[in-house]
């Protein structure tokens, strides 16, 4: 597998500080970001290889600001004479936009954190050959396919991706960080026809020593592809719903769209106007922490160049904190607080329970495992969809259901928060 062309940070300096002088000549602000990176993958299916992929690629983004008025451009070739084009061309569409008062470019904040110390790069990813990959893909196949109960492998695949990112402003900004990763997976089917259900399993890690187990992985997606089998539909009902800790990323993604800064200003969010307010049950934090070493969505600074920092979302129900860029702090007059990116790691304070203990304490209610559908809306917090799950009666679970909706509000879910587990996976902190 090819290794990507590592450049000095001193030729990345002197590229992005060719731009922005040029651009500052012309009366311009601008910002660059750059992206190289080295891309393999390999995809397994009936034990033959069904995709061999590998790439390497090169992008570059302009971002001119005049006065106000923005125009963006992007590019695959940083050859010298076509980024001069480039940007002469982004300047003149700019300089033709309409003036916006809140399209103001971002202010230098110093950047004290080394984004080496987040451990982002591994070297070790490079023992990892094609035909180790391979191997590695076909070993979890063969072991979830040798249970009688799984009928059709999806594929099972690995990947490894490397890059360096750099970005540079003209407000003094310049910040550079190598970033590797891989992930190794298998999707299943059990049962047959109608009756059939597609799951799997898949994890990801800065390198492949922090990676589950080829035995761990299979294991897990033969759980959660069985778990579903002969699922039974109910009646219409209201029940109380235990969410599957790998599940809840769906319906706190509905709560990050409910607080990004856009939906705020634009009105389009039924949290607008709610900061400093209750909006969950109090025993409900949740903080975003892009400085954790060795985790994936970690990060030293934003799109924009702003140093990245704890940031809490909620704090014991209250809301703390909106997903800000530059643009829509600017529309909110609250200060920008380095999530132009989004979120990075994010998380949910501990709660005092197990898994167990919170099946054990439902006398009639949901483990749900998984939801299917667009049926959300940030402006009502309506929150509708198909679900899947195992059916709880006296504190036991029984037997899967499928083909039902679970129909709320993100606001009703929010304050209605009983109890939160303690089963953080401690293994990726």
């Amino acid at each position: 597998m090819s290794r990507l062309d590592i450049k000095s940070d001193d030729y990345y300096r002197s590229l992005t500080d060719r731009l922005i002088t040029a651009a500052r000549n012309i009366g311009a602000d601008l910002s660059v970001s750059l992206r190289e990176g080295v891309e393999f993958g390999v995809t397994v299916r009936d034990k033959e290889i069904e995709e061999l992929e590998e790439a390497s690629s090169s992008v570059i983004s302009l971002s001119v600001n005049i006065g106000n008025k923005v125009a963006t451009a992007t590019s695959n070739d940083l050859s010298t004479n076509m980024l001069d084009q480039l940007l002469l061309s982004t300047i003149e569409r700019a300089k033709l936009s309409s003036v916006d008062d809140s399209a103001i470019f971002p202010s230098f904040q110093k950047l004290d954190f080394d984004p080496g110390k987040l451990e982002l790069y591994s070297e070790s990813i490079h023992s990892i050959t094609p035909d180790k990959a391979i191997l590695l893909a076909q070993q979890l196949e063969e072991r979830c396919s040798s249970d009688s109960r799984i009928t059709l492998s999806l594929g099972a695949s690995f990947s490894r991706n490397e890059y360096h990112n750099v970005l540079a402003l003209s407000n003094g900004f310049w910040g550079s960080s190598r970033r590797t990763s891989c992930s190794l997976g298998v999707g299943l089917q059990a049962g047959e026809e109608e009756s059939a259900y597609q799951s799997g399993w898949s994890d990801s890690a800065i390198d492949q020593n922090r990676l589950l187990s080829v035995d761990e992985i299979s294991i897990k997606a033969i759980e959660h592809t069985t778990r579903m089998l002969d699922a039974r539909k109910i009646e219409t009902q209201t029940l109380p719903v235990l969410v599957d800790r790998y599940v809840s990323g769906q319906i706190i993604g509905f709560l990050l769209q409910c607080i990004n800064g856009r939906n705020i200003y634009t009105n389009q969010s039924l949290f607008t106007g709610k900061l400093g307010e209750q909006i969950a049950n109090s025993n409900l934090t949740l903080y975003d922490e892009p400085l954790l070493p060795g985790a994936l969505g970690s990060r030293a600074f934003d799109s924009e160049g702003i140093p990245c920092r704890h940031n809490l979302l909620i704090d014991k129900g209250v809301l703390s904190n909106y997903i800000l860029n530059t643009y829509t702090s600017h529309k909110l007059r609250l200060p920008v607080n380095g999530m132009a990116s989004g979120t990075s790691n994010l998380i949910m304070g501990p709660g005092k329970y197990q898994e167990n203990d919170l099946i054990q304490s439902i006398d009639k209610g949901i483990l749900l495992l998984d939801t299917i559908g667009q049926g959300t809306d940030t402006t009502t917090g309506g929150f509708s969809k198909g679900a899947f799950g195992i059916m709880i009666e006296n504190g036991k679970l029984t037997y899967p259901v499928s083909e039902i909706t679970i129909s709320s509000s993100i606001d009703k879910m929010l304050m209605g928060i009983d109890k939160i587990g303690n089963n953080a996976d401690e293994r990726k902190s």
